[in-house]
């Protein structure tokens, strides 16, 4: 037995319709997947990129930590120029600038 439904134009209208949006829909998810993937590889790389220069960074400071003075090690090498302007603490006050022992102290530069 073999049954066909009969639909008006107007209900037949209406599931084209339905079905292309459908369609509409399946594809700018699809487009919104693949930017998604793309930003996240960026995100990645760029993760990375702030990693190393973070390890960076603490080799840096450890290298400075070990010779805080910045006298020159033995065998010679060269100066370090003129002397460094005072570097403002974390969290410093304007003029406020670490001492050599790491107390706070007031910078040259200021009046007050």
């Amino acid at each position: 037995m073999h049954h066909m439904l009969a639909m008006s134009s107007t209900e037949h209208n209406l599931w084209t319709i339905a079905n292309i949006l459908g369609l509409v829909v399946v594809v700018a998810v699809a487009a919104l997947l693949s930017l998604l993937i793309y930003l996240v590889k960026i995100i990645d790389r760029r993760v990375v990129d702030v990693r190393e220069t973070l390890k960076a960074a603490a080799a840096n400071t450890a290298r400075h930590r070990a010779d805080p003075a910045g006298r020159r090690r033995r065998g010679g090498g060269a100066g370090r120029g003129p002397a460094a302007s005072p570097v403002p603490r974390p969290g410093a006050r304007e003029g406020e600038v670490m001492t050599l022992l790491g107390h706070p102290g007031r910078s040259s530069t200021s009046c007050c």
